[in-house]
């Protein structure tokens, strides 16, 4: 990975997450990230407090960080391929792909990708939907990294891997923005790595 010789390395630890960090400024990545994600009540359902990113997405060196942040835990795992989970799981998949040299996978809602696919329903806070790769998405036996935005509930991304697994590939772990901890979303993943930046 190249960062500009300015930047200094520092370590956070979030819970038991440990990751390396580049940052040019004196406040911890934790904090920042924590001051550029909006809190939005009611949305998109009564009762629902969505955390929104869209601010921090804006904040062009901020975002660079976190995903460079994102992808730092598993640089030496030989990640061949990368997930994003529809939709925002694309925006942080991506670039964590570039930073690991790998490929790109979208996972999105039924519907949206051609050709032969495999699909699974899974939960939500506010309801269901169902989530499908592509089923020639990667060789079998590859090594891919799963990635999204926040972890909640974790039916998502528990989703997301036994997709991963049903077209033959592993799954090395996850990384996300953020975790919920009052959700608990991490016990449904407890077979797999988890990393995240910040828990909330």
């Amino acid at each position: 990975m190249s960062l500009p010789d300015s930047c200094r390395i520092r370590s956070a630890f979030i819970g038991e997450v440990a990751v390396s960090i580049r940052s040019s400024t004196d406040a911890p990545l934790v904090t920042r990230v924590r001051g550029a994600i909006r809190d939005v009540p009611d949305f998109p359902a009564p009762g629902i407090l969505f955390r929104d990113v869209t601010p921090l997405l804006a904040a062009g060196s901020l975002f660079r960080e976190v995903t460079v942040a994102m992808a730092a835990p598993f640089v030496e795992t030989d990640v061949a391929y990368v997930v994003g989970i529809e939709s925002r799981g694309f925006i942080f998949g991506a670039p964590v792909a570039q930073q690991l040299g790998a490929g790109f996978i979208p996972m999105r809602k039924k519907g949206k990708l051609p050709g032969p696919t495999v699909s699974r329903p899974y939960g939500l806070e506010y309801g269901t939907d169902e989530l499908e790769v592509q089923s020639g998405a990667c060789a079998a036996g590859s090594r891919v990294l799963i990635v999204d935005d926040v972890l909640a509930t974790g039916g998502t991304a528990l989703v997301a891997a036994e997709l991963v697994e049903a077209i033959g590939a592993s799954v090395v772990g996850f990384s996300f923005l953020a975790a919920l901890d009052a959700l608990d979303g991490g016990r449904r993943l407890q077979d797999y790595g988890i990393r995240t930046i910040l828990r909330l």
